[in-house]
């Protein structure tokens, strides 16, 4: 029933959550651009944003600065800079997890041996040619997408937590008035009625009450 649609236990279908995650097509694997957009729509993205850039030396440094300092990062940052690169913002439900399943795991012999089908397994040549670069999380997403499009305005990601937490407070109370009153009445048409009965008693909505304005 509809009532049990709305409990605060566990949904009787899964809840969908729409994520966005940087993808980078490195310079190694440049050439195949085509082919690896492809297998993105395939694999149900929207790619909302994409553009080809080629990045200097220091703009690598601030893009990997989280790894600054490892016996990695100058050799990283070379080869970044090497030649240009094919960045996008891709979105749909567990958008980051799906992408990091999709271009495995960053080691070439592991993503080969455990994930002969990904795009590191594919594309790869090394550990630093590895073809394809995914965000690992949903802050370092915010800030990888901002890098790469300045311009884009991003809402913060809400968490899990946010849609059930605000249909429990703000839309659950009001709703259960609203099918409670419609079984008292028992319309002829029901979801006209809940319709215009949710309209009626909206409690965003302001209450506009006429006034009487005195001149002075």
């Amino acid at each position: 029933s509809l009532l049990t649609l709305m409990s605060t236990g566990d949904s009787p279908t899964p809840r969908i959550y729409v994520e966005r995650t940087l993808a980078i097509i490195k310079p190694d694997a440049f050439d195949k651009a085509e082919e690896i957009e492809d297998v993105i729509i395939k694999s149900g993205f929207t790619i909302l944003q994409k553009r080809t850039l080629q990045l200097s030396p220091e703009q690598c440094s601030d893009f990997y600065a989280d790894q600054f300092g490892t016996h990695f990062f100058p050799r990283l940052t070379a080869f970044m800079s090497s030649g240009p690169i094919f960045a996008m913002t891709l979105a749909r439900n567990d958008a980051i997890a799906h992408w990091n399943s999709i271009i495995g795991p960053p080691n070439i012999t592991k993503a080969r041996d455990s994930h002969p089908d990904c795009l590191r397994a594919k594309y790869g040549s090394s550990d630093l040619k590895n073809a394809v670069h995914g965000s690992e999380s949903l802050d370092a997403a915010v800030r990888e997408i901002k890098f790469m499009f300045p311009t884009s305005v991003i809402e913060p990601f809400p968490s899990r937590e946010a849609p059930e937490d605000y249909l429990r407070r703000c839309v659950n109370p009001i709703l259960l008035r609203g099918l409670t009153e419609l079984c008292k009445e028992k319309p002829l048409n029901p979801c006209i009625w809940l319709a215009d009965w949710l309209v009626k008693n909206n409690p965003n909505h302001p209450e506009i009450r006429e006034c009487e304005w005195t001149c002075i």
